[in-house]
């Protein structure tokens, strides 16, 4: 029929997608258990401050799963002496923010935040704190993605979901092009 001659033509036109190592293939469809683990490129990494600042570590990276902990100090605290709820919506953008990169990254992309929607469930005063995100859709030009934070006994503190812009290569944000990791000489 036409219309299958048309998508045949379609097909046969489209380019092929540059070849990415195994691990920065594109993160459409479904997740694939073999990916690569970043968490140590990401720790070595000085390109997050406030990660770092926090204490925060990465424990393993890949494009369908990230894992970061902290242990909680003073600098997490408010003034009644529980974590900060900015901490918690820090380290759930910050969880969504590399996951979604991860993904962007492969294609010569950026990632920025859009949405950051942090529910509260527990209090917590000391301990270390494990904070897994997962996407939940993953498209060209936005990712969601949900975060968990829990303590080390596995009981749930906070919550997130993260909407995320996929931005093309020199995107400018707040009056700057945006540079990819490593890019600058």
């Amino acid at each position: 029929s036409l219309m299958r001659a048309r998508l045949s033509v379609e097909r046969a036109e489209r380019k092929p997608w540059p070849s990415f190592p195994r691990a920065f293939r594109p993160c459409y469809g479904p997740p694939r258990m073999d990916e690569q683990d970043f968490a140590e490129m990401i720790n070595a990494s000085a390109a997050d401050g406030w990660m770092r600042a926090m204490g925060i570590r990465v424990t393993r990276a890949t494009r369908d799963e990230v894992v970061a902990e902290f242990v909680v100090e003073a600098a997490h605290r408010q003034a009644y002496g529980i974590v900060h709820g900015g901490v918690h919506a820090g380290i759930i953008e910050s969880v969504a923010s590399i996951g979604a990169g991860l993904c962007a990254l492969s294609e010569g992309k950026s990632v920025v935040g859009l949405e950051n929607h942090t529910s509260f469930l527990r209090a917590v005063r000391e301990g270390k704190l494990i904070a897994t995100g997962k996407p939940v859709t993953r498209g060209r030009r936005s990712h969601v993605w949900e975060v968990s934070v829990a303590e080390e006994s596995g009981r749930l503190v906070a919550t997130g979901r993260v909407r995320l812009l996929i931005l093309d290569a020199g995107a400018d944000v707040a009056g700057a092009k945006l540079e990819l990791p490593g890019s600058r000489e």
